[in-house]
């Protein structure tokens, strides 16, 4: 980012497929510099927010279930069916040191030297959700330099990985056959969010599992109430490593797209995720100028030191912020 950046010049050169300067507009979005903030938001303001005919995919599961071999695998198929695919690989930011490993590149061989293939990784900042602050403008901007499929994947099944699934069109979770009673540690809120449950490593010693893990999580589903789009969640199982099951798997993904096409509920669902987006820059925005304004901040900064030292309890130092807040609206 050394060199001057026009906004103007790097979106002209991203709609020609350029992968550089694909690389450069993401690193931009990324930064959290004010003068790089503004020139990303000139360069996302851009980008179309629409193409109908891209596809979002989050791809989530506990940690050690093969998502980076399950994208190399799967991505590479896409890619050789003439797609091009765009990967976003989110890695949990350290709460100490801020770093991150950014290993999940060198877990996908195939993606990472093939030519119709883009992957990116990205840390997570301590992003809650699974994703990484700039995951939305980063679509964007893939799908602006031609790449049809984006595939997301979230940092690992935890608390919250919400914020995958409201930016994306479809949410695949991966599990494992081999984890004991499969339906722990899986939370009720994930599976409820998944349009496909796909057992991974469907090989070796871990085969004999799959038929019965299969039957508990499609037994599971069945528990959950109809969805009103009206798409029955199935659950694939395959081996990412022999490829076993992945051309079954990617025509079950073509299926959903067609189902939520023809309904009209993929265009619901991302203007739904558009108002999303909207109302969380929204309050960020609104939070970043409450927090900055000059006749406020020496207020928080008082009542902080007020909870630190133990001589006002929370629910009302926050009571206190609130009287000065609409006080400064006033």
């Amino acid at each position: 980012m050394s060199r001057p950046i026009d906004p103007t010049d790097l979106f002209d050169r991203l709609c020609t497929g350029d992968r550089v300067a694909l690389a450069r507009a993401v690193t931009l979005v990324e930064s959290t510099l004010p003068a790089h903030r503004a020139m990303a938001d000139e360069l996302v303001a851009m980008c179309s927010s629409i193409h109908p005919e891209t596809r979002r995919i989050a791809i989530s599961g506990v940690p050690g279930v093969g998502k980076s071999t399950f994208i190399d695998a799967f991505g590479s198929l896409l890619t050789a069916a003439g797609e091009r695919v765009a990967v976003l690989a989110i890695d949990p930011s350290s709460e100490v040191g801020g770093g991150s490993i950014l290993g999940d590149k060198t877990r996908m061989e195939r993606l990472a030297t093939d030519p119709m293939a883009f992957v990116r990784p990205s840390p997570s900042g301590g992003n809650l959700g699974g994703v990484a602050r700039s995951t939305r403008e980063t679509i964007l901007l893939c799908e602006e330099a031609g790449f049809t499929t984006t595939l997301i994947e979230t940092v690992g099944v935890g608390q919250s990985e919400t914020m995958a699934h409201g930016m994306t069109d479809m949410f695949l979770l991966l599990v494992l056959a081999s984890a004991g009673d499969e339906l722990q540690g899986i939370k009720r809120g994930i599976m409820e969010m998944a349009d496909m449950v796909v057992i991974n490593k469907d090989d070796g010693s871990h085969s004999a599992l799959t038929g019965p893990a299969r039957g508990s999580y499609t037994n599971a589903l069945h528990l959950f109430p109809a969805r009103p789009d009206g798409w029955e969640v199935p659950v694939a199982a395959c081996s990412s490593v022999e490829g076993r099951g992945m051309t079954e798997l990617a025509a079950q993904v073509e299926r959903y797209f067609t189902h939520m096409r023809a309904n009209g509920e993929l265009v619901a669902r991302r203007q739904a995720q558009a108002i999303q987006w909207f109302d969380a820059q929204l309050n960020e925005g609104i939070l970043q100028t409450i927090l900055i304004d000059p006749s406020l901040n020496p207020i928080f900064a008082a009542l902080r030191d007020t909870v630190r030292n133990g001589s006002t309890d929370v629910p009302l130092a926050i009571q206190k912020a609130m009287v000065a807040l609409r006080q400064r609206l006033d």
